[in-house]
């Protein structure tokens, strides 16, 4: 095992209880993350993007936000980061982040936020890695940032992580470049530097949609594991509903900016209610998600 700071990622799964409900911090533990009846506008053409979105996220919990693409899921999610595009604002709606309305917060409080509460992985990792830097000091300055470690512990520090997202050779990887490495390595890295502050809440928008079908497995497991042993509130964005069966236990199916079905996965996947969903599950059964809706009990 390696422990990383208070929290302990194990080793590859074994026997993967991904899809099954997750073990929260308890049933009245409060929300990490609550969005309230979000709107988000854009002032270029003066359109409503998003429409009244709402959800709660507990630890240990994960979220998953399903639709087709230009939905809202991305803006959704950015709105939660504070990273809107400079010309969407949200409107109306509340959204708290442990319980701090991020309405509220200054630019300084915004950055100490980032990475030690929140953080995110997207979809393509080497845009936010910068490719003239090896990507072990890139995690390492982050460390020395947000946890004030010294540049040999902070060293340390990120060979552990390394090694914590399944990358084979830490030490040879801590020194490469971005160009040195495949998709699933980047990829890996980035969930490295994105929990290396040990964040309460993870964001993963589209995370595992370049990757083959092997190594998004592998993401996913990667991703189970850490909700499972360190309690991590997940926010998962896809356009993929058997990445969402996998591993969520609320889905919410977004359309045009509304929501137009939410609820515990199961209920939602096999008794979908809307005509949206049926067609997202349609589509998606030649794709395998029939594997993950064999015929079960649901509440």
């Amino acid at each position: 095992m390696t422990t990383l700071s208070h929290k302990t990622v194990p080793g590859p799964l074994r026997g993967s209880t991904r899809g099954e409900p997750a073990a929260a911090a308890g049933p009245t533990a409060p929300p990490v993350l609550s969005v309230r009846d979000l709107h988000i506008t854009d002032h270029v053409t003066g359109r409503r993007i998003v429409h009244g979105v709402s959800f709660d996220l507990v630890p240990g919990r994960t979220v998953g936000i399903v639709g087709e693409s230009g939905s809202g899921k991305t803006l959704t999610c950015r709105a939660a980061l504070g990273i809107l595009p400079p010309h969407f604002e949200i409107t109306s709606g509340l959204v708290e982040i442990a319980g701090t309305d991020i309405a509220a917060l200054t630019p300084r409080q915004w950055t100490a936020l980032r990475g030690a509460t929140i953080g995110a992985v997207f979809q393509d990792p080497a845009s936010y890695l910068n490719p003239s830097i090896r990507v072990g000091p890139q995690i390492a300055e982050v460390l020395r940032v947000k946890k004030r470690l010294g540049r040999r512990e902070a060293r340390r520090r990120t060979i552990e992580l390394l090694r914590a997202v399944h990358l084979r050779d830490p030490d040879l990887v801590y020194g490469q470049y971005t160009h040195e490495l495949s998709g699933g390595m980047l990829q890996r890295v980035l969930i490295a530097a994105a929990i290396c502050a040990d964040p309460r809440i993870l964001i993963a928008d589209e995370a595992t949609t370049a990757l083959d079908v092997t190594v998004q497995a592998e993401i996913l497991d990667l991703l189970a594991d850490l909700r499972e042993s360190a309690g991590l509130a997940l926010v998962v964005v896809s356009h993929d509903l058997a990445v969402v069966a996998q591993l969520c236990d609320e889905v919410l199916v977004m359309r045009q900016g509304h929501v137009v079905e939410q609820g515990p996965t199961r209920t939602v996947l096999h008794r979908p209610r809307h005509e949206y969903t049926r067609l997202l599950i349609a589509e998606h059964e030649q794709y395998g998600l029939d594997t993950f809706l064999a015929p079960q009990e649901v509440s």
